[in-house]
């Protein structure tokens, strides 16, 4: 009897213990689920072996906005060999003469300032400064692009005004505010120095200087300035242990939850789009409306070309205007959704219809300090070491 009441109280105590854990289990499942599915657990090794298989189709699905066509999304990747038009093919003396044309200063009105004046090669083919200084001293309004990989970019400059190396490379010549020369002129001068008879003579059959020949030579050298291999390249290419644990957790970040991906895709790391991030500066006297000014339509204010994270890191300081001097001041600008507010004293004028709407795409990410730290650390390894470039002798 005595035996019986003692198995009695013994299950008893069994089922309240039952009752005890078996709501603890769930919540513990409950949490481990969470850790599992959310932004925060990610396994480290297994994103190593996926990202470094390889194979792109292998990779964790790409975090896209609703507006981003799927249909036509290429993620990011090695770059392919560099395309050269039809109308233009590449050749060795071509280059040449292009690289001694980007290099002469005489194609400027006042003989100073040469295409290489703002696209330095020891200074990641750009200056480095806010914005460039030209014809006498003067600046613009916007920050000079890198022509590092430009090869592949759809149009150039910051609103995309040049459809092809070849048509960017007459606009700074005319420009007031760069070189500010006549292009008949440009030409002129090019034409009567007898050193370039055997060049122009060696890259296009005969000693004839055109405008057209001009451009073609300038955009065949442009075209050759292209990055090494990265260590993003090397990494995606099955070199798996060159990245780090933050370098491999900042690239998932990159492609999800930081949602630079959006417009960062592509081996370019550029959708060659146009996008409004908020920097317009509407209202101030840096105020520019990108995009607009080429096509005057009213949904292209603000909108500025997406620029190629190549290289970036050796491109300071960022965005169109030059006003960002760090990538973190970048980073953190998208982290907090790109705020633009709008001066409302504009509210209600004939300028209240010219107020710029921000991409849709940019809100604000929630990224900790430890994820930017983890994407900048991925950020960083899409650029490489400058070059230095042996300047080449200018033609008599």
């Amino acid at each position: 009897m005595k035996l019986q009441e003692q198995n009695q109280e013994k299950n008893k105590k069994q089922k309240e213990l039952k009752k005890l854990i078996i709501p603890f289990l769930f919540l513990l499942s409950l949490t481990a689920y969470k850790s599992m599915e959310g932004t925060d657990y990610i396994d480290i090794q297994e994103l190593r072996k996926l990202y470094s298989s390889r194979d792109a189709s292998k990779w964790p699905a790409a975090e896209l906005h609703e507006n981003i066509d799927k249909s036509k999304f290429q993620d990011i990747g090695v770059l392919p060999a560099v395309p050269y038009p039809a109308y233009n093919p590449y050749s060795k003396e071509k280059e040449s003469l292009g690289k001694i044309l980007f290099f002469d200063p005489r194609l400027s009105r006042s003989g100073q300032i040469a295409c290489a004046s703002c696209h330095n090669p020891e200074l990641g083919w750009t200056d480095n400064l806010t914005r460039s200084f030209g014809h006498d001293r003067q600046t613009g309004k916007r920050n000079s692009m890198t022509i590092l990989n430009s090869a592949y970019a759809t149009s150039l400059f910051w609103d995309g005004r040049a459809k092809s190396l070849e048509d960017q490379a007459q606009f700074p010549v005319a420009d007031p505010l760069e070189m500010n020369e006549k292009l008949t002129i440009a030409v002129d001068k090019i034409a009567k120095i007898k050193g370039y008879n055997s060049l122009f003579t060696a890259a296009f059959g005969d000693k004839k200087v055109t405008l057209e020949r001009i451009q073609y030579a300038i955009a065949t050298f442009e075209r050759s300035i292209n990055s090494p291999k990265s260590k993003f390249d090397q990494f995606v290419s099955g070199k798996s242990e060159i990245y780090t644990d933050q370098q491999v957790k900042g690239m998932h970040l990159f492609r999800t939850k930081a949602q630079c991906i959006n417009c960062h895709n592509t081996p370019y790391f550029s959708d060659n789009q146009f996008h409004n991030d908020g920097q317009t500066l509407f209202g101030t006297k840096n105020e520019d409306f990108g995009r607009y000014n080429v096509t005057k339509d009213v949904k292209d204010i603000g909108k500025f070309r997406t620029p190629t994270l190549r290289e970036v890191a050796n491109t300071k300081p960022w965005m169109h205007h030059g006003h960002f001097p760090s990538l973190l001041d970048v980073v953190e600008l998208y982290n907090l959704g790109n705020p633009s507010p709008i001066q409302k004293k504009y509210l209600g004028t004939p300028r209240d219809s010219l107020i710029p709407k921000v991409d849709p795409m940019l809100r604000k990410l929630n990224l900790t300090k430890e994820e930017i730290s983890d994407l900048l650390a991925f950020i960083e390894t899409l650029s490489t070491p400058t070059r230095r470039i042996i300047t080449p002798e200018m033609p008599k």
